[in-house]
């Protein structure tokens, strides 16, 4: 136990962390004791740390295999803002020049580097190599490992070269990392670093900060997006469009609409696209549209959220996209834009391409269209995808799971089903096993003389969708397998063959419908800010921002949102108690402390702040300060929905909030939030009505004004402005 609390000690005192994410900790353990390791961290689950902490604990200096220049670049500067020491970490790619790279090596040679960054190409310069044997090598990363694959979604020639040079420079113990959760690219990463033999540690691909939803795509879609927008404001977003095109016209559309955003994709000029990406990063710009190109190079903590204009073509592309949202930890929204003849259209450009490509791009597609349209909980349905099992029945983090749908029993048709799937051998997909059961006399059902068994048309009266749900449903509970390499023939597994021998009831849920559905703009928020103080937290995001101009360091490299909301809560005010906050550390405390301690002692002192002992005075906090943060909110015109959601509260609650604000005297205003809800005519009637009644109670005003015709919240909002403006 004291090797582990010490390793715990190093993370405090290098990372200002107080304890390990996932199996971070085994994973720097083993390649503390010098054995080969391979990880498969999913995007946002830490996997930098579990070669950077042991970099600095180990003798030597520990080379890193990295593909991105602006990856390097970031992962640098945040290794070096961790340190007092500039010399701690360093890269050497083609965007350095000789005198550049000399500087570079001199640090090197002088025993201050402790991590060096290599891209694939530098690593096989004769002059690197002859170089890197000079050195004490701690070990080797490779980092995004499935590179090596062929197999892989991003597959790098050179990347299969780094074995040998390896065995030319010196060996040192191997640790690949890598988000890619496939087998066959698994083992073929571990085949060619000749790494067969290592500790593998795979973690859970579930990702529980983030919110998943899909909305229904209608012709109003850019006016939907810019509204969601504004909603958010003052946070980081990445819009996800499939083509260059609409990455151009999306940007200029949002930006005359006064959002701050900038375009990016692989067509743009190297330097222009740079260029973008750093002023994202740095946040001189709010919100990114991108193309797929947008990928591996970003890694920014405080993304909160990330949109999909389009639906992507796989599962696997969309895990990965909404992946850039909250690697904090903090809240990450992730909402996709849904229509049928999105998908059709990426079906026709299957065309053309080899026959076995199109069917296994088609059942891709499927896949994505089962997820957009499917009712039961999408976290469930994203992990069984990736074949990790979820046994919670509602996240609360999706929409699904927010607004549940009614369940139905489907223990007939599930049987159905299987009997059918059994009679022809299991060598067909979905489709053809739900024309089967329809009746649906198609030319391949002919064919196989499927239009003559039992089954034919035994479920004629229930509709595709009901099938393909239970199909759906079926697989994730186990009794179906289905094979993307053979195109998604579906299979019976054992617990499918029990069932039909000893049926049980099955509830299973509906799929949507998304024509007839009503477009719901509700988003689960992950709660804005957690900070107890949330003026303080706004001052200490102001200074961190002047900080990051002037520095020219993205405002995250400073401190993230999670250190400034503990800052704005328990309130230090000496050097000591800064260096205990979470994700701050000694290095960072000393290089940037002393302007945020002068902020916090200015504040405390103005406003005669008694400061908590401890974390438990936050609800006390929390609860005295929610008026003001509300008020706060209003004047920043933020739409009382999301601050709502932001606070944990209904929309009743906020109302009777907003109430007792207005009834003591305080004056608001929040035309703006009326004005984009309640048409203008209806604003004056319920004010008229206000304006000459005897009481200011709700039920009589809907006795007069009809129930039919307005709704209570809508009374209850116009009564604010109301006694806002005559009352205060």
């Amino acid at each position: 136990m004291a090797k582990l609390s010490a390793l715990t000690e190093q993370l405090k005192n290098n990372f200002g962390f107080e304890k390990f994410k996932g199996n971070q900790e085994a994973i720097i353990q083993n390649v503390l004791e010098g054995k080969d390791t391979f990880v498969l961290m999913p995007t946002g689950g830490g996997k930098s740390l579990c070669y950077q902490l042991p970099s600095l604990m180990m003798e030597g200096t520990a080379i890193v295999i990295s593909p991105l220049i602006a990856l390097m670049k970031n992962q640098v500067d945040a290794m070096r803002n961790f340190s007092e020491e500039d010399g701690i970490a360093h890269f050497i790619n083609s965007s350095l020049s000789k005198q550049a790279i000399d500087l570079v090596k001199a640090d090197i040679l002088s025993g201050k580097t402790k991590l060096l960054y290599v891209a694939p190409e530098s690593l096989t310069k004769d002059e690197n190599i002859e170089f890197l044997k000079q050195l004490k090598i701690s070990f080797y990363a490779v980092d995004e490992a499935h590179c090596i694959s062929e197999w892989g979604h991003d597959f790098r020639p050179e990347y299969r070269r780094i074995r040998p040079i390896i065995n030319e420079i010196g060996s040192a113990p191997l640790i690949a990392l890598t988000a890619t959760a496939t087998p066959k690219v698994q083992h073929d990463i571990q085949k060619n670093l000749g790494m067969l033999n290592a500790s593998v540690f795979k973690s859970s691909f579930n990702r529980a900060n983030l919110y998943y939803e899909v909305r229904t795509k209608t012709n109003d879609v850019d006016k939907d997006i810019i509204k969601y927008i504004r909603s958010q404001s003052g946070k980081s977003g990445i819009i996800y469009c499939l083509s260059r095109r609409k990455v151009e016209e999306l940007s200029e559309t949002l930006r005359m609409n006064g959002v701050s955003v900038l375009p990016y994709h692989a067509g743009m000029e190297t330097a222009v696209r740079s260029e973008n990406q750093d002023s994202f990063l740095m946040e001189k710009v709010e919100v990114i549209v991108a193309t797929i190109a947008f990928g591996m190079g970003i890694d920014k903590p405080d993304v909160r959220y990330v949109l999909h204009y389009d639906m992507p073509k796989s599962l696997e592309g969309y895990y990965q996209e909404t992946g850039r949202g909250g690697r904090d930890g903090g809240e990450g929204q992730c909402i996709a834009f849904y229509a049928y003849k999105d998908l059709d259209k990426l079906r026709k450009f299957q065309q053309g391409k080899p026959v076995a490509e199109q069917e296994i791009g088609n059942q891709l597609l499927l896949e994505t269209q089962a997820y957009a349209e499917t009712s039961i909980c999408r976290r469930k349905m994203l992990l069984h995808y990736f074949g990790e099992e979820y046994l919670e029945e509602n996240c609360g983090c999706c929409d699904n799971c927010m607004k549940p749908r009614k369940f139905i029993e489907g223990q007939e048709l599930l049987s159905l089903v299987l009997e059918t799937i059994l009679i022809v051998k299991e060598k067909f997909k979905a489709e053809h096993i739900v024309d089967i059961l329809k009746g649906n006399e198609t030319s391949d059902v002919k064919s196989y003389q499927h239009d003559t068994i039992e089954n034919f048309g035994s479920a004629s009266d229930e509709d595709d969708r009901m099938i393909h749900a239970v199909l759906r449903q079926a697989m994730i509970a186990g009794f179906l397998s289905k094979d993307i390499e053979t195109y998604g023939v579906l299979r019976l597994t054992l617990k499918g063959k029990a069932y039909l021998k000893k049926p049980h009831p099955f509830p299973i849920i509906k799929d949507k419908e998304y024509e007839d559905e009503e477009e719901d703009s509700s988003v689960k928020s992950g709660g804005g800010t957690c900070a107890a103080d949330d003026v303080l937290f706004s001052i200490l995001k102001d200074l961190r921002k002047k900080l990051s101009k002037r520095l020219e360091v993205p405002p995250f490299v400073i401190f993230q949102d999670p250190s400034l909301e503990a800052m704005a809560t328990s309130y230090p005010i000496t050097m000591e108690e800064l260096q205990n906050i979470p994700g701050v550390g000694a290095g960072k405390a000393k290089r940037y402390g002393e302007e945020f301690l002068k902020v916090i002692k200015e504040h405390v002192k103005e406003n005669e702040i008694i400061r908590p002992e401890d974390l438990r005075v936050r609800t006390v906090a929390n609860k005295s300060k929610l008026k003001v943060s509300i008020i706060q909110a209003i004047d920043r015109k933020i739409a009382l929905d999301d601050i709502a959601l932001s606070k944990g509260l209904d929309i009743c609650e906020l109302l009777d909030e907003i109430e007792a604000i207005v009834y003591s005297g305080t004056k608001i205003n929040i035309d703006y939030f009326l004005s984009e809800i309640m048409d203008t005519d209806h604003i004056e009637e319920i004010f008229e009505y206000f304006n000459t009644a005897e009481t200011d109670k709700i039920e009589p005003a809907l006795q007069e004004l009809g129930e039919d015709d307005f709704s209570e919240t809508e009374v209850r909002l116009v009564r604010i402005k109301f006694l806002s403006e005559i009352g205060n």
